[in-house]
Protein backbone atom coordinates (compact mmCIF):
# COMPACT_ATOMS: atom_id res chain seq x y z
CA UNK A 1 0.00 0.00 0.00
CA UNK A 2 1.63 3.34 -0.86
CA UNK A 3 1.56 6.79 0.62
CA UNK A 4 0.26 8.20 -2.78
CA UNK A 5 -3.20 6.51 -2.95
CA UNK A 6 -6.77 7.12 -2.08
CA UNK A 7 -9.10 9.61 -2.83
CA UNK A 8 -9.12 13.39 -3.07
CA UNK A 9 -8.76 15.72 -0.35
CA UNK A 10 -12.77 16.70 1.33
CA UNK A 11 -13.65 18.48 3.94
CA UNK A 12 -16.25 17.44 6.41
CA UNK A 13 -19.38 18.53 6.07
CA UNK A 14 -20.98 16.67 9.18
CA UNK A 15 -23.74 18.12 11.33
CA UNK A 16 -22.97 17.68 14.97
CA UNK A 17 -26.95 17.60 15.65
CA UNK A 18 -26.53 14.53 12.59
CA UNK A 19 -23.34 12.88 14.07
CA UNK A 20 -24.96 12.79 17.62
CA UNK A 21 -27.46 10.12 16.09
CA UNK A 22 -25.42 8.02 14.13
CA UNK A 23 -23.89 4.65 15.16
CA UNK A 24 -20.30 3.92 15.81
CA UNK A 25 -17.59 2.89 12.79
CA UNK A 26 -15.65 -0.39 14.14
CA UNK A 27 -12.79 -1.24 11.26
CA UNK A 28 -12.64 -5.58 11.66
CA UNK A 29 -8.53 -5.46 11.90
CA UNK A 30 -6.49 -8.17 11.03
CA UNK A 31 -9.58 -11.07 10.29
CA UNK A 32 -6.73 -13.97 11.64
CA UNK A 33 -6.63 -12.30 15.30
CA UNK A 34 -9.53 -11.74 17.93
CA UNK A 35 -11.08 -8.43 15.79
CA UNK A 36 -13.67 -10.46 14.76
CA UNK A 37 -14.81 -12.41 17.81
CA UNK A 38 -14.96 -9.60 19.86
CA UNK A 39 -17.26 -7.76 17.71
CA UNK A 40 -19.36 -10.06 17.61
CA UNK A 41 -18.92 -10.50 21.63
CA UNK A 42 -19.97 -6.45 22.19
CA UNK A 43 -22.51 -6.57 19.85
CA UNK A 44 -23.81 -10.00 21.78
CA UNK A 45 -23.66 -8.17 24.89
CA UNK A 46 -25.11 -4.95 23.89
CA UNK A 47 -27.85 -4.30 26.47
CA UNK A 48 -25.65 -6.38 29.46
CA UNK A 49 -23.23 -3.68 29.04
CA UNK A 50 -25.05 -0.74 27.31
CA UNK A 51 -22.68 -1.41 24.47
CA UNK A 52 -23.41 2.38 22.24
CA UNK A 53 -24.85 1.17 18.41
CA UNK A 54 -22.06 0.20 16.00
CA UNK A 55 -21.48 -1.11 12.67
CA UNK A 56 -18.51 -3.96 11.74
CA UNK A 57 -17.21 -3.01 8.50
CA UNK A 58 -15.88 -6.56 7.71
CA UNK A 59 -17.13 -9.76 5.79
CA UNK A 60 -19.91 -11.00 6.37
CA UNK A 61 -19.26 -14.90 5.47
CA UNK A 62 -15.80 -14.58 7.42
CA UNK A 63 -17.88 -13.16 10.02
CA UNK A 64 -20.65 -15.88 9.96
CA UNK A 65 -18.07 -18.34 9.70
CA UNK A 66 -15.95 -16.82 12.67
CA UNK A 67 -19.18 -16.58 15.24
CA UNK A 68 -20.20 -20.30 14.23
CA UNK A 69 -16.41 -21.45 15.36
CA UNK A 70 -16.25 -19.55 18.36
CA UNK A 71 -19.57 -20.60 19.85
CA UNK A 72 -21.42 -17.15 19.35
CA UNK A 73 -24.86 -17.60 18.84
CA UNK A 74 -25.25 -14.27 16.74
CA UNK A 75 -27.68 -12.66 13.92
CA UNK A 76 -25.86 -10.41 11.19
CA UNK A 77 -27.34 -8.32 9.25
CA UNK A 78 -25.78 -6.28 6.07
CA UNK A 79 -26.37 -2.51 6.33
CA UNK A 80 -25.88 0.83 4.84
CA UNK A 81 -23.88 2.92 7.56
CA UNK A 82 -27.18 4.88 7.78
CA UNK A 83 -29.45 1.84 8.78
CA UNK A 84 -27.05 0.41 11.21
CA UNK A 85 -28.43 2.19 14.70
CA UNK A 86 -31.72 1.01 13.79
CA UNK A 87 -30.74 -2.34 12.69
CA UNK A 88 -28.35 -2.40 15.82
CA UNK A 89 -31.20 -4.07 18.11
CA UNK A 90 -32.19 -7.36 16.48
CA UNK A 91 -28.49 -8.08 14.18
CA UNK A 92 -25.32 -7.49 14.13
CA UNK A 93 -25.14 -4.35 11.72
CA UNK A 94 -22.34 -5.63 9.22
CA UNK A 95 -21.52 -3.34 6.34
CA UNK A 96 -19.44 -5.15 3.93
CA UNK A 97 -16.56 -5.08 2.06
CA UNK A 98 -15.40 -5.03 -1.51
CA UNK A 99 -12.20 -7.06 -0.64
CA UNK A 100 -12.95 -10.31 0.66
CA UNK A 101 -11.05 -11.81 4.05
CA UNK A 102 -9.75 -15.93 4.26
CA UNK A 103 -11.21 -16.85 7.74
CA UNK A 104 -7.50 -18.26 8.96
CA UNK A 105 -7.66 -17.72 12.49
CA UNK A 106 -4.37 -17.69 14.29
CA UNK A 107 -2.36 -17.43 11.00
CA UNK A 108 -1.65 -13.95 9.07
CA UNK A 109 -2.25 -14.07 5.50
CA UNK A 110 -0.79 -10.92 3.68
CA UNK A 111 -3.99 -11.26 1.16
CA UNK A 112 -5.93 -9.97 4.00
CA UNK A 113 -4.42 -6.72 3.97
CA UNK A 114 -6.31 -5.13 1.09
CA UNK A 115 -9.76 -5.79 3.29
CA UNK A 116 -8.18 -4.48 6.79
CA UNK A 117 -6.99 -1.44 5.01
CA UNK A 118 -10.26 -0.63 2.78
CA UNK A 119 -12.02 -1.03 6.21
CA UNK A 120 -9.85 1.62 8.07
CA UNK A 121 -10.05 3.96 4.86
CA UNK A 122 -13.99 3.39 5.16
CA UNK A 123 -14.67 3.79 8.86
CA UNK A 124 -12.76 7.35 8.71
CA UNK A 125 -14.25 8.55 5.41
CA UNK A 126 -17.41 7.36 7.28
CA UNK A 127 -16.66 9.37 10.58
CA UNK A 128 -15.57 12.73 8.41
CA UNK A 129 -18.54 12.86 5.87
CA UNK A 130 -21.42 12.44 9.55
CA UNK A 131 -22.47 8.33 8.59
CA UNK A 132 -20.82 7.43 11.85
CA UNK A 133 -20.05 9.25 14.93
CA UNK A 134 -16.73 7.80 15.64
CA UNK A 135 -13.95 5.34 14.26
CA UNK A 136 -12.83 2.55 16.84
CA UNK A 137 -10.42 -0.14 15.28
CA UNK A 138 -9.86 -3.56 16.20
CA UNK A 139 -6.09 -4.49 16.01
CA UNK A 140 -3.82 -4.93 13.12
CA UNK A 141 -0.51 -7.05 12.92
CA UNK A 142 1.64 -4.03 11.25
CA UNK A 143 3.97 -6.96 9.62
CA UNK A 144 1.57 -8.23 7.90
CA UNK A 145 0.89 -4.90 6.44
CA UNK A 146 4.39 -4.64 5.95
CA UNK A 147 4.50 -7.96 3.91
CA UNK A 148 2.16 -6.25 1.48
CA UNK A 149 3.87 -2.90 0.93
CA UNK A 150 1.89 -0.87 3.70
CA UNK A 151 4.41 2.00 3.68
CA UNK A 152 3.44 3.76 7.72
CA UNK A 153 5.59 2.56 11.04
CA UNK A 154 1.67 1.50 12.09
CA UNK A 155 -2.47 2.12 12.75
CA UNK A 156 -1.87 5.91 14.28
CA UNK A 157 0.45 7.11 11.40
CA UNK A 158 -2.00 5.87 9.04
CA UNK A 159 -4.62 7.36 10.48
CA UNK A 160 -2.85 11.35 10.61
CA UNK A 161 -2.37 10.20 6.52
CA UNK A 162 -6.09 9.77 5.76
CA UNK A 163 -6.82 12.94 8.23
CA UNK A 164 -4.77 14.70 5.97
CA UNK A 165 -5.69 13.07 2.82
CA UNK A 166 -9.60 13.81 3.60
CA UNK A 167 -9.11 17.66 4.67
CA UNK A 168 -5.80 18.88 3.00
CA UNK A 169 -5.04 19.78 6.59
CA UNK A 170 -1.93 18.53 8.42
CA UNK A 171 -2.63 16.34 11.21
CA UNK A 172 -0.55 15.50 14.30
CA UNK A 173 -2.08 12.53 16.05
CA UNK A 174 -0.86 11.72 19.76
CA UNK A 175 -1.40 8.34 21.32
CA UNK A 176 -3.43 7.94 24.64
CA UNK A 177 -3.61 5.03 26.79
CA UNK A 178 -7.03 5.92 29.11
CA UNK A 179 -8.16 3.32 32.03
CA UNK A 180 -9.90 4.34 34.93
CA UNK A 181 -7.29 5.01 36.90
CA UNK A 182 -4.43 6.44 34.55
CA UNK A 183 -4.07 8.58 31.19
CA UNK A 184 -0.39 7.97 29.56
CA UNK A 185 0.83 9.99 26.34
CA UNK A 186 4.09 8.71 24.78
CA UNK A 187 5.83 11.10 23.01
CA UNK A 188 7.66 8.92 21.14
CA UNK A 189 6.17 5.84 20.08
CA UNK A 190 6.40 3.22 17.52
CA UNK A 191 10.63 3.20 17.37
CA UNK A 192 12.99 1.53 19.10
CA UNK A 193 14.35 2.39 22.57
CA UNK A 194 18.28 3.02 21.21
CA UNK A 195 16.33 5.33 18.92
CA UNK A 196 14.52 7.46 21.63
CA UNK A 197 17.13 9.68 22.91
CA UNK A 198 18.07 11.18 19.01
CA UNK A 199 14.11 11.62 18.31
CA UNK A 200 13.26 13.89 21.42
CA UNK A 201 13.23 17.30 21.08
CA UNK A 202 12.08 20.19 23.09
CA UNK A 203 9.53 20.93 21.02
CA UNK A 204 8.06 17.31 20.30
CA UNK A 205 7.17 17.31 24.15
CA UNK A 206 5.56 21.14 23.61
CA UNK A 207 3.78 20.52 20.61
CA UNK A 208 3.04 16.63 22.79
CA UNK A 209 1.81 18.42 25.73
CA UNK A 210 0.03 21.21 23.93
CA UNK A 211 -2.26 18.76 22.18
CA UNK A 212 -2.81 16.48 25.14
CA UNK A 213 -4.28 19.50 27.30
CA UNK A 214 -6.27 20.43 24.55
CA UNK A 215 -8.08 17.39 23.90
CA UNK A 216 -8.53 16.66 27.40
CA UNK A 217 -10.23 20.09 28.18
CA UNK A 218 -12.28 20.19 24.87
CA UNK A 219 -13.20 16.32 24.49
CA UNK A 220 -12.76 14.68 27.62
CA UNK A 221 -13.97 17.84 29.77
CA UNK A 222 -11.50 18.97 32.08
CA UNK A 223 -11.75 22.17 32.48
CA UNK A 224 -7.70 23.14 33.56
CA UNK A 225 -5.90 19.76 32.51
CA UNK A 226 -2.56 18.92 34.62
CA UNK A 227 -0.28 16.93 32.94
CA UNK A 228 3.08 15.06 34.77
CA UNK A 229 6.29 14.97 32.33
CA UNK A 230 7.79 12.03 33.04
CA UNK A 231 12.03 12.06 32.84
CA UNK A 232 14.23 10.13 30.27
CA UNK A 233 16.63 8.64 32.48
CA UNK A 234 16.43 7.20 35.86
CA UNK A 235 15.53 9.46 38.58
CA UNK A 236 14.93 12.09 35.75
CA UNK A 237 18.88 12.38 34.86
CA UNK A 238 19.74 12.92 39.05
CA UNK A 239 20.95 16.32 38.19
CA UNK A 240 22.69 15.30 35.11
CA UNK A 241 24.53 12.30 36.82
CA UNK A 242 22.34 10.10 34.97
CA UNK A 243 21.89 11.73 31.61
CA UNK A 244 22.00 15.09 30.02
CA UNK A 245 18.94 14.95 28.56
CA UNK A 246 16.61 15.60 31.00
CA UNK A 247 17.81 19.18 32.13
CA UNK A 248 18.93 19.63 28.60
CA UNK A 249 15.48 18.76 27.31
CA UNK A 250 12.44 17.52 29.35
CA UNK A 251 12.53 20.45 31.67
CA UNK A 252 12.69 22.90 28.99
CA UNK A 253 9.49 21.61 27.68
CA UNK A 254 7.68 21.67 30.93
CA UNK A 255 8.83 25.34 31.51
CA UNK A 256 7.18 25.99 27.85
CA UNK A 257 3.96 24.19 28.33
CA UNK A 258 4.11 26.39 31.27
CA UNK A 259 4.48 30.00 29.71
CA UNK A 260 1.50 28.91 27.70
CA UNK A 261 -0.64 28.52 30.55
CA UNK A 262 -0.19 24.59 30.36
CA UNK A 263 -0.66 22.90 33.96
CA UNK A 264 2.58 20.88 33.63
CA UNK A 265 5.61 19.85 36.22
CA UNK A 266 8.58 17.46 35.97
CA UNK A 267 10.89 16.17 34.06
CA UNK A 268 9.73 13.49 37.51
CA UNK A 269 11.42 10.00 38.35
CA UNK A 270 9.31 8.03 36.27
CA UNK A 271 9.58 5.04 38.97
CA UNK A 272 7.40 7.08 41.59
CA UNK A 273 4.52 8.73 38.96
CA UNK A 274 2.40 5.83 39.07
CA UNK A 275 1.31 4.63 42.58
CA UNK A 276 -2.09 5.78 43.70
CA UNK A 277 -0.97 9.20 45.65
CA UNK A 278 0.76 10.32 42.57
CA UNK A 279 -1.87 9.46 40.11
CA UNK A 280 -4.23 11.69 42.33
CA UNK A 281 -2.03 14.88 41.54
CA UNK A 282 -2.33 14.46 37.24
CA UNK A 283 -4.91 13.93 34.80
CA UNK A 284 -2.30 12.38 32.26
CA UNK A 285 1.08 11.66 32.07
CA UNK A 286 3.38 12.38 29.57
CA UNK A 287 6.32 9.84 29.00
CA UNK A 288 9.32 9.51 27.08
CA UNK A 289 8.83 6.42 24.81
CA UNK A 290 6.44 3.37 24.01
CA UNK A 291 7.02 1.38 26.98
CA UNK A 292 7.15 4.02 29.73
CA UNK A 293 3.61 4.94 28.84
CA UNK A 294 2.06 1.70 28.08
CA UNK A 295 3.48 -0.40 30.51
CA UNK A 296 1.82 1.37 33.79
CA UNK A 297 -1.81 1.85 31.46
CA UNK A 298 -1.75 -1.85 30.84
CA UNK A 299 -0.60 -3.42 33.91
CA UNK A 300 -3.31 -1.28 35.68
CA UNK A 301 -6.14 -2.10 33.56
CA UNK A 302 -5.29 -4.46 30.53
CA UNK A 303 -8.97 -5.09 30.14
CA UNK A 304 -10.16 -2.03 30.69
CA UNK A 305 -7.92 0.72 28.94
CA UNK A 306 -8.39 2.19 25.77
CA UNK A 307 -6.29 3.54 23.11
CA UNK A 308 -7.29 7.35 21.90
CA UNK A 309 -5.50 9.23 18.92
CA UNK A 310 -5.39 12.47 19.59
CA UNK A 311 -5.04 15.70 17.62
CA UNK A 312 -7.13 14.28 14.84
CA UNK A 313 -10.70 15.66 12.97
CA UNK A 314 -12.35 12.85 14.39
CA UNK A 315 -12.57 10.13 17.13
CA UNK A 316 -10.75 7.15 17.09
CA UNK A 317 -10.68 4.27 19.50
CA UNK A 318 -9.32 1.21 19.84
CA UNK A 319 -8.68 -1.29 22.55
CA UNK A 320 -5.11 -1.49 24.15
CA UNK A 321 -4.13 -5.00 23.22
CA UNK A 322 -3.32 -6.96 20.10
CA UNK A 323 -4.59 -9.51 17.25
CA UNK A 324 -3.65 -12.23 19.82
CA UNK A 325 -3.22 -14.74 17.11
CA UNK A 326 -3.02 -17.56 19.76
CA UNK A 327 -6.06 -17.60 20.82
CA UNK A 328 -7.84 -16.23 17.78
CA UNK A 329 -11.36 -18.56 16.80
CA UNK A 330 -11.33 -20.34 20.24
CA UNK A 331 -13.94 -18.46 21.84
CA UNK A 332 -11.84 -17.32 24.85
CA UNK A 333 -10.87 -13.82 23.92
CA UNK A 334 -12.38 -11.29 26.22
CA UNK A 335 -14.53 -8.22 24.68
CA UNK A 336 -13.90 -5.82 27.39
CA UNK A 337 -11.32 -3.58 26.33
CA UNK A 338 -12.89 -3.05 22.93
CA UNK A 339 -16.69 -2.46 25.34
CA UNK A 340 -14.70 0.29 26.35
CA UNK A 341 -13.44 1.46 23.70
CA UNK A 342 -16.85 1.74 22.11
CA UNK A 343 -18.05 3.26 24.98
CA UNK A 344 -15.09 5.82 25.62
CA UNK A 345 -15.44 6.76 21.45
CA UNK A 346 -19.34 7.35 22.31
CA UNK A 347 -18.82 9.56 24.56
CA UNK A 348 -15.22 11.24 22.80
CA UNK A 349 -17.76 12.38 20.12
CA UNK A 350 -20.72 13.54 22.22
CA UNK A 351 -18.13 15.98 23.70
CA UNK A 352 -16.79 16.91 20.05
CA UNK A 353 -20.21 17.48 19.08
CA UNK A 354 -20.98 20.07 21.72
CA UNK A 355 -17.65 21.47 21.78
CA UNK A 356 -17.31 21.49 18.27
CA UNK A 357 -14.17 20.07 15.95
CA UNK A 358 -10.91 20.56 17.81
Amino acid sequence: MSRSSGSEPASSSADPAVRANTALALSVGDPSGVGPEIAAMAWQRREAMAVPPFFLLADPDLMRARASAAGLDIAIGEVTPGEAGSAFGRALPIVPLEARLADTPGVPDRANAAGIIEAIDRAVACSLSGEASAVVTCPIAKKTLYDAGFGFPGHTEYLAFLAERHTGKEARPVMMLAGPDLRTVPVTIHIPLSDVPAQLTTSLIIETGRITARDLRERFGIGKPRLAVAGLNPHAGEDGSMGREDGEIVAPAVAGLRSEGIDAVGPLPADTMFHPQARAGYDAALCMYHDQALIPAKTLAFDEAVNVTLGLPFVRTSPDHGTAFGIAGKGIARPNSLIAALKLARFLADRTDMAGQP
